[in-house]
């Protein structure tokens, strides 16, 4: 229930962002269009996403890409999420430690695909997230054989304080360790894309 009451505030939170000059914590209406422009852009049928939560992301794009994949690391919504999308059969949900479910994803993609990436498990729920979660993230995205395109959520939440990364440790690592690829952040986005 609490995922409907949460769909309908969609217009009204992108509204007052809008209202308070649009400050750094982007509404969910704003992720969506940043979502389906790129994948439009890059003409991608396929989105893999970390953190399902309540599944808004997979209902406001399962009309727009050909398979969605999608990972949740709390049991109880990753079922929610099951449960909900269990008519469409072009979309799959994950349960468990990306780091661990990320590369059964990889082997099920048969070409580039936008990856739909949480930065929020810093610290999410009150909890120290885990450090290294990240890193491995974007190794395996970026070190596959496809030429993918990466959006981070939540970029505000690497500080670059308790031993998480802060944006421009991200870029720098990104642009160093694969200098095909450039980083920008817009809109609490981070958008990992090719160069040129």
């Amino acid at each position: 229930m609490y995922g409907a009451y949460k769909a309908l505030g969609h217009y009204p939170d992108y509204w007052y962002w809008i209202l308070r000059g649009r400050p750094s914590r982007s509404p969910h209406l704003l992720k969506q269009k940043v979502v389906r422009e790129y994948g439009e852009k890059f003409g991608l049928k396929t989105l893999v996403e970390t953190g399902t939560y309540y599944g808004e992301m997979v209902a406001a794009m399962k009309g727009r890409f050909d398979r969605i994949y999608s990972i949740e690391y709390v049991p109880a919504l990753a079922e929610r999420a099951a449960r909900k999308f269990a008519r469409d059969e072009h979309v799959r949900i994950f349960c468990g430690d990306s780091r661990v479910v990320m590369p059964e994803v990889l082997a099920l993609l048969r070409g580039p695909a936008l990856f739909w990436l949480d930065a929020g498990y810093y610290g999410w729920v009150g909890k120290q997230g885990d450090q290294q979660r990240l890193s491995a993230e974007l190794e395996m995205v970026l070190s596959h054989p496809y030429p993918h395109i990466i959006l981070l959520d939540d970029a505000r939440g690497l500080t670059g304080r308790d031993g998480i990364p802060s944006v421009g440790d991200v870029k720098a690592y990104v642009e160093s360790r694969f200098p095909q690829r450039s980083v920008e952040v817009k809109f609490d986005i981070m958008r990992i894309t090719l160069r040129g």
